[in-house]
């Protein structure tokens, strides 16, 4: 059978970085295929080359066997090509209708035809399990989940017949995933083809026909069928088997010792009437888990001065903090790594270095004067340090991977060795060895001395870094539990406002 649509030998060459190299692909119709690879293996790149975003350097695309040579994206849309970035591109200030049809609106004569646009929007909307919005629904109020549906509805009425989607799930609640990977089945079964892009490969095993994966802008190995797991998409990835064991079984924590960081009677303006008691010893890396809206990042943000909050007194050793700003916590040696690091972590237009030595200007200067000289060294260093790819300190960080704008954003505040580290969603976007390689460099920050609050989605990645770990509800405590104490069912128990039995089992 001949591919839909297929991508022979792509070469894509910026400055001082090959990111692909020769990749054949090819995707039959109405197959899912999902594309995998570490932060910086040419995922996106390629994924923009067949949607037209991106021209080749070499290689050709075909489309049913012809040649093709998408100039834009709207040739490739023409076409049926359609790819749905990880950042929506929905515009807030219109209704879900006009969104699904914005540049195609239905007319009669100069009119626009209201009926026709109706009702082809709600035959969209079907398609995704959305028949009952109305399409005069305004996009702002929407959540995270509708709005990725309302993106795959957008791409269908373009009778789309390729749907590339780059980290579909990435912000999205398990329900919201659970609705989204049940639509692509329905997708499949009516004959769309879709490609699939994320780094939860559990979510790839369950859902691909066959998938792809690329190392280094190569593609390096294919699985089909019973071959497709984890272990095996890994060892594809990064080239190894990925050690997995348990990074805090032996770490050896002073329990009994005084905390480094203490909050107590803190309420937050989200949930106002909710009074955060929590600690945080030296050498400790404490999880903090619950629903989405539960308030982990409300805390994270007002604990470190970013937010107001409403009550509460914060101690570092044992001395109250008074905090007017940010940077009162961190000149204190209490500092946060936030969720958005594209909109609060980083400066995207500056280099790599720039970044990397924000927070220790005045570490590295002499006298008054910065020191250029000094913060390359020290820059370099941690790029080494990190694994940040390409190893370049003049690279435009917005023009480095998701993964590795994580470590840079995490580096920034690791060189200043703080006292004390917040972390919200760390590892949110960043592929397993990305993953390791931050937890890995957690642990080290944490027998180093650090005492580490860590906010996380994702359980299984909280009961392998946490030493405990603090379940939040409705903007309260609803449970702490020890490393032994913890699992995926317990956790789940507190964070939906259960509680848990003296024999550990959920009540």
């Amino acid at each position: 059978m001949m591919p839909i649509l297929a991508a022979e030998r792509i070469v894509k060459q910026y400055p001082g970085v090959k990111a692909l190299d020769g990749v054949t692909l090819s995707i039959d119709a109405g197959e899912v295929v999902s594309v995998v690879g570490e932060n910086g293996a040419g995922k996106s790149t390629l994924m923009k080359v067949l949607a037209g975003d991106v021209r080749p350097d070499a290689g050709e695309l075909r489309l049913e066997g012809e040649i093709v040579r998408f100039r834009d994206p709207r040739d490739a849309i023409r076409a049926g090509v359609v790819l749905i970035h990880q950042e929506l591109s929905l515009a807030d200030n219109l209704d879900v209708g006009a969104n699904i049809l914005l540049g195609r609106e239905p007319r009669r004569g100069p009119f626009l035809d209201r009926g026709a646009a109706r009702d082809q929007a709600r035959a969209a909307l079907s398609l995704v399990g959305l028949g009952r919005l109305d399409p005069a629904t305004p996009v702002a109020g929407l959540g995270m989940g509708t709005r990725q549906l309302v993106e795959i509805a957008k791409a269908l009425a373009t009778d789309a017949r390729v749907i590339i989607m780059d980290e579909p799930t990435s912000s999205l609640t398990d329900g919201e995933t659970e609705t989204l990977l049940a639509t692509i089945e329905s997708l499949k079964a009516r004959g769309t083809t879709i490609v699939f892009i994320s780094h939860r490969l559990e979510e790839v095993r369950r859902i691909s026909d066959r998938v792809e994966v690329l190392r280094d802008g190569a593609h390096v190995g294919t699985l089909e069928g019973s071959a497709i797991d984890r272990e095996s998409m890994v060892r594809l990835m990064v080239g190894r088997d990925l050690e997995t064991s348990d990074l805090r079984s032996d770490a050896t924590i002073g329990r009994e010792g005084p905390p480094r960081l203490r909050v107590f009677g803190l309420e937050t303006t989200r949930f106002p009437g909710s009074k955060i008691d929590l600690e945080v010893r030296s050498g400790e890396i404490v999880g903090l888990a619950g629903l989405v809206g539960a308030g982990r990042t409300e805390l994270l943000r007002g604990i470190v001065g970013i937010d107001r909050i409403v009550s509460g007194v914060r101690e570092i050793d044992g001395r109250p903090l008074v905090v007017h700003h940010p940077a009162d916590s961190a000149a204190a040696g209490l500092v946060l790594v936030p969720e958005d690091r594209k909109a609060d972590g980083l400066i995207l237009e500056d280099p790599v270095r720039d970044n990397l030595v924000l927070a220790g200007l005045s570490r590295l200067a002499r006298g008054p004067i910065r020191s250029r000289g000094r913060e390359s060294v020290a820059a370099t260093g941690l790029v080494g340090r990190l694994g940040v790819r390409p190893p370049r300190i003049a690279h435009p960080t917005g023009g480095l991977s998701g993964g590795n704008q994580q470590k840079v954003a995490l580096g920034r505040w690791a060189a200043c060795d703080p006292g004390i580290l917040l972390l919200d969603e760390p590892t949110r976007g960043v592929d397993v060895g990305a993953k390791a390689e931050v937890h890995g460099l957690l642990d080290r920050l944490a027998r180093e001395g650090a005492a580490i609050l860590v906010a996380s989605s994702e359980l299984e990645e909280l009961l392998s870094i946490a030493d405990r770990i603090v379940v939040l509800h409705d903007g309260g405590i609803a449970g702490e539990l020890s490393r032994e104490e913890a699992d995926e069912s317990a956790i789940m128990a507190l964070a939906t406002g259960g509680r848990i039995r003296r024999d550990g089992t959920a009540a």
